[in-house]
């Protein structure tokens, strides 16, 4: 909870900062949502509106930049004041990569559907995309309410994440092995897999940042983050130690 301050207006400046970054996940949120919807519909107007918005999430970034700094020099924070902001300029750059990511996505659409694959591969990558996606509102969630009990959870979500893309990695890299022409696509696919598992990676960075905010201290290390895929090999080799 939040210390009411003497000057009503630096509260209001604090509270602009959350604002502002409730709007980019809020953006951040369609956009990913839109970037899978056209990468299956094989929608490109859709994919072309995503690339676009874009812009939005770097505005956005910026405003929360300009805004910090001027909020620092005028007001002198210190402790949890001090963490809030510099957390929401944290927050507000993890939030733009999303965006960044979801773009990636749409910039291949017409890749991918110029050779149709598998219904089977972007079901994969829609239950992949549901994830990560949940796992992005819930922490903007957490961030709105500062239920930082919820945060394990968050963790915990990031390992299912990690693991279903380590599944489609490989039923991709198959794909591609039985039959040559479908190299370029899978491999097209694998990117945007991989972009949807970095949202994902995101989230968990915010959700860290959070509890910084909340807590005044760093979440415990309990695990390295990453996929596994480093260690996938082809059908019949050994993987070497």
């Amino acid at each position: 909870m939040q210390t009411m301050h003497i000057v009503s207006a630096y509260d209001e400046e604090l509270a602009y900062l959350a604002r502002r970054i409730a709007a980019m996940g809020g953006h951040a949120e369609r956009m990913v949502e839109q970037s899978i919807a056209a990468l299956v519909n094989a929608d490109a107007g859709l994919a072309q509106k995503v690339i676009a918005d874009d812009a939005v999430l770097d505005d956005g970034q910026r405003e929360i930049d300009d805004k910090a700094i001027v909020v620092i020099a005028r007001r002198q924070p210190m402790a949890t004041d001090l963490r809030e902001i510099i957390g929401a300029i944290r927050i507000s750059a993890d939030l733009e990569r999303v965006g960044d990511l979801a773009k990636n996505v749409a910039k291949r659409v017409v890749a991918v559907t110029e050779a149709r694959q598998p219904t089977s591969l972007f079901r994969g990558i829609e239950a992949l995309a549901e994830l990560a996606l949940t796992q992005l509102k819930d922490v903007l969630d957490i961030y709105a309410t500062r239920a930082v009990d919820r945060i394990g959870f968050v963790r915990d979500r990031d390992d299912q994440i990690d693991a279903m893309y380590t599944s489609l990695f490989r039923e991709l890299l198959t794909y591609m092995m039985e039959d040559p022409r479908n190299i370029t696509p899978c491999t097209h696919l694998l990117f945007c897999a991989k972009n949807v598992e970095r949202i994902g990676d995101h989230a968990t960075n915010i959700a860290e940042t959070i509890y910084h905010i909340a807590t005044g201290e760093q979440m415990p290390v309990e695990r390295p983050k990453g996929d596994k895929t480093d260690r996938v090999t082809a059908p019949g080799t050994i993987a070497s130690n």
